[in-house]
């Protein structure tokens, strides 16, 4: 069973190399442009996953840190081994933010006002705004390729046509060998376009639906992070200290 296959792909690759060597330049052409951005589309699509992926897992962990943790600042000094996860930056924006907020800035058990967590929930927006727009950052080229790709394979198409009917109008006569070099050109860049698009759009949506969880779970940290915090302002300040 594997021969066979081996054995047909093996054919089957030979005869589509053939096809593309024997198009014209213009569909060359066409073809080179779709090359690049499936090149691209992919590199975007690999580095996202892995991103995405370590992202998750070290927000797992980090938050069971967060939760078992007795004081920030012991959360603060073991932070960096989670890295990966956004909520990392995002607890720093507000840890930073509570220190500060301490009378002459001295993180000592010193009761916060009430006043200062309208300013640490201003700095956990920021913070949870960066990390989301570090994380969007190139899914536009996938976008852009789930929407442009499937036109430049459809202008090699129109022109593949153009070829068969000055072919067929070349021989005076209608025959296939006349029509068969810019149908198979039509056909081959059509084909190009859309295996460069599919599975841009497909993961686009599924980067989409990664960054609306990521969202969602920045959000719910920092309504946790804003509960220790009130904690604090109501005399607890030695869940933050030193």
């Amino acid at each position: 069973m594997s021969l066979a296959l081996s054995l047909f792909a093996t054919v089957g690759g030979s005869e589509m190399i053939r096809l593309v060597t024997e198009t014209g330049v213009v569909a060359k052409i066409v073809l080179a442009i779709l090359l690049i951005f499936s090149v691209f589309s992919w590199a975007v699509i690999f580095s996202k996953w892995s991103r995405f992926r370590q992202a998750r897992a070290q927000s797992d962990r980090f938050l069971r840190a967060f939760r078992r943790s007795r004081k920030l600042s012991d959360l603060d000094a073991i932070s960096q081994q989670f890295r990966p996860s956004p909520l990392v930056a995002l607890f720093e924006y507000g840890y930073e933010e509570l220190r500060n907020q301490l009378a002459g800035g001295d993180p000592t058990g010193v009761p916060f006002q009430a006043g200062s967590l309208v300013a640490v929930q201003r700095a956990l927006q920021i913070g949870a705004s960066e990390q989301l727009t570090g994380m969007e950052r190139m899914l536009s080229w996938l976008a852009t390729t789930g929407a442009v790709t499937p036109f430049i394979g459809l202008f090699g198409t129109v022109w593949g046509i153009m070829d068969a009917f000055h072919g067929l109008g070349t021989a005076g006569a209608a025959s296939i060998r006349a029509v068969a070099p810019g149908i198979s050109e039509a056909l081959i860049t059509t084909a190009a376009g859309l295996f460069v698009a599919i599975p841009a759009v497909i993961f686009y949506n599924y980067f989409l639906h990664g960054l609306r969880d990521f969202g969602t779970r920045m959000d719910n940290f920092s309504l946790e992070f804003l509960n220790v915090a009130e904690r604090n302002c109501a005399g607890r300040g030695e869940r933050t200290g030193s």
